[in-house]
């Protein structure tokens, strides 16, 4: 067992794991965080999408030691109940969900595009989410509902990091 201390949702944490623990694992069942999915298990689907330090990473291909002194951002750690994230209230609005599989990792990826491009075009925004793969939707809704979650940031001034 390894001790790791680490930023989550900006509360910092400390447990103990496994060495070939990874992040998913420890996010899901030591910290009982669902929103974080575990799907493929490979880092192809993006289900398990977190932000590590601001940057979009997949949680499943990530020992939980090497996250020792940084930040971890899950689904869980973005918007409130009361006051969703622009990115996520833009997914509301388009109805950019379906069976919810591979949102949480979605808007995490958007929220990471944005951080780093608020102005994407569509090319850059199919681009950002090309790792990330839902069976639902066809993603023209996702397309739409990052468009529009860019626009409303620019329009307020908003920024993704929030």
């Amino acid at each position: 067992m390894i001790p790791v201390s680490f930023i989550l949702n900006g509360k910092p944490v400390r447990c103990e794991v496994p060495a070939e623990e990874t992040l998913v694992d420890t996010i899901r069942n030591r910290f009982r965080l669902t929103g974080t999915k575990k799907g493929c298990g490979t880092g192809d689907c993006g289900s398990c999408t977190v932000l590590l330090d601001g940057t979009a990473v997949r949680s499943c291909t990530l020992l939980t030691g090497m996250v020792e002194g940084r930040s971890v951002t899950t689904i869980e750690g973005v918007g409130t109940m009361d006051h969703l994230h622009p990115v996520q209230q833009a997914f509301v609005d388009v109805n950019a969900i379906q069976c919810g599989y591979c949102i949480p990792g979605m808007v995490l990826t958007a929220i990471a595009l944005l951080r780093e491009n608020p102005d994407p075009t569509e090319e850059e925004i199919r681009l950002a989410i090309s790792g990330n793969l839902c069976r639902c939707t066809g993603y023209q809704k996702i397309v739409e509902a990052i468009q529009l979650a860019a626009e409303r940031m620019r329009t307020t001034g908003e920024e993704a990091a929030r």
